[in-house]
């Protein structure tokens, strides 16, 4: 006899797990694409710094695609065009947009990875189940202007994503356009942050933050602001299985000028993803990576509707951003000044100049000095018991660069010589060797350098050059580049 109670315990089991079997499809799907993710990187941009130029191919390619739309909405300042693609055949409408900040270009590189996943062969069944749910619509590249220059502001030296109310600018009226034109249902606004941005309390960078912007000053939270927090949810979840504890929240006070705050506001469920920092990947490509990973997996919850199980509350639980990173952080160092000893931390970070071939060099710098017990470190060193010793001047000046290049330059580091003077220097503001080089009358500062040395037990042990601790014990130094005073 078929007992009817066992049968109605089985039925409400198999449909309590039933969500729960589906995440664990999807994880699998996820995981496949993370390790796939070289199958579909777009291996013409590799740099974060790249213009619109360079692009200009691979959307031309789309154009070509029968599964694809490419279309013109609008142009900036300087009459760059700005493009939409889409792709897709659902209702539900996902609108993605890079780069209004034109050099924070992690997405967009993120997007043409998408893109070419989107037209390969690999993964098809599920594509297909995808694509007959939703519609997807990419603009990557807002702020052509500003990437050409490798900016922040566009050409008028505006602030796009303070400009949703009065639109000042045309990059500005064609999201506003596209986006109103769409109605979309989702809306992925896609930055670069601080990479000295930490998930709060803890060392880990923030290497991706999420917020689901409030749409008022009450930080209310509607169906619209909801879902995109139920989304954000999801992707934590994935992250988390590739950077765990490298997920942060950004701040959430409402800012009435802003596009993502507004087109919240105006319906949209939107998403902000702000791609931060992440040990030894100046370029950002692994964080690219992550992007491409949990972007796909908001697009597969979005379509198969499940992020509607998420618990907002598992929102809440993401740290918030905190900004208590330094590129390098020594702890108890011992620093003579007028004759008494101090025990000072030092938190130094390696900032970006930028030349005007939009490549890079770094200018070191030291951020604050004192107590930083609740700072952290891309690298950190316990410094206790070691002196800092401030660089020197090499006696001998050497005609140029070549002549300079025929001593031992590991030998003067040694000998505590941070700078070489050249009769010559050459016109860059930068060198590739491990020691700073100075016109004869050039003068050090008084203030402390992130240029010295750690003496322990009277042996220089380290130097810091430019930032970069270097191990005076080993034959090759980890300095990306030291600078050329005149």
């Amino acid at each position: 006899m078929i007992n009817i109670k066992n049968i109605n315990a089985f039925i409400f089991l198999f449909i309590l797990l039933l969500p729960s079997l589906s995440f664990t499809q999807e994880r699998e799907l996820y995981k496949e694409l993370y390790d796939s993710y070289e199958d579909f990187k777009e291996k013409s941009i590799e740099k974060r710094r790249f213009t619109q130029a360079e692009i200009q191919p691979l959307i031309d390619e789309f154009k070509k695609k029968k599964d694809f739309e490419v279309a013109k909405v609008g142009e900036s300042i300087e009459g760059r065009p700005l493009q939409l693609i889409s792709v897709g055949s659902g209702e539900i409408d996902v609108f993605l947009w890079s780069q209004m900040h034109g050099d924070e270009s992690t997405a967009t590189m993120a997007i043409f990875d998408i893109l070419n996943f989107l037209d390969s062969e690999e993964f098809s069944e599920e594509k297909e189940e995808m694509l007959k749910n939703v519609k997807l619509h990419f603009l990557p590249m807002l702020n052509p202007d500003g990437a050409q220059r490798f900016q922040r502001r566009n050409l008028l030296g505006v602030d796009i994503n303070r400009d949703a109310l009065r639109l000042q600018s045309p990059e500005s009226k064609t999201l506003k356009r596209v986006r109103d034109s769409l109605e979309a249902d989702f809306g992925f606004n896609l930055h670069d942050q601080s990479t000295y941005y930490n998930a709060e309390r803890t060392p880990k960078p923030a290497t991706i933050s999420y917020l689901a912007p409030a749409y008022n000053y009450e930080k209310s939270i509607n169906e619209v602001r909801r879902a995109a927090m139920q989304v954000i949810v999801q992707m934590n979840d994935i992250l988390q299985g590739y950077a765990p504890g490298q997920v942060g929240r950004y701040n959430d006070d409402f800012e009435p000028r802003a596009f993502g705050d507004n087109i919240q506001k105006w319906g949209t469920s939107t998403i902000l993803i702000e791609s931060g920092g992440y040990p030894n990947d100046p370029e950002k490509q692994e964080i690219r990576k992550l992007n491409f990973v949990s972007i796909l997996a908001a697009v597969f919850s979005i379509a198969q509707g499940d992020y509607k199980n998420a618990d907002i509350s598992e929102y809440e639980e993401i740290p918030n951003n905190d900004r208590k990173l330094f590129d390098l952080k020594l702890t108890g160092l011992t620093y003579e000044l007028l004759g008494e000893e101090y025990i000072l931390d030092l938190g130094i970070n390696q900032r970006e100049i930028q030349d005007k071939n939009l490549d890079y060099f770094y200018d070191a710098y030291i951020v604050d000095r004192g107590d930083l017990s609740t700072f952290y470190g891309y690298e950190e060193m316990e410094a206790s018991g070691y002196r800092l010793v401030e660089g020197m001047v090499y006696p001998e000046i050497f005609r140029n660069l070549d002549k300079l290049q025929q001593e031992n330059i590991s030998e003067i580091l040694q000998e505590g010589y941070a700078y070489v003077a050249l009769k010559e220097l050459p016109e860059e503001n930068f060198i590739d060797l491990p020691i700073n080089l100075i016109a004869e009358d050039f003068i050090i500062s008084d203030n402390l350098q992130a240029n010295f040395f750690l003496e322990k037990e009277g042996k220089l042990e380290y130097a810091v050059i430019n930032g970069f601790l270097v191990d005076l014990s080993k034959e090759k130094f980890g300095v990306k580049n030291a600078l050329i005073l005149d």
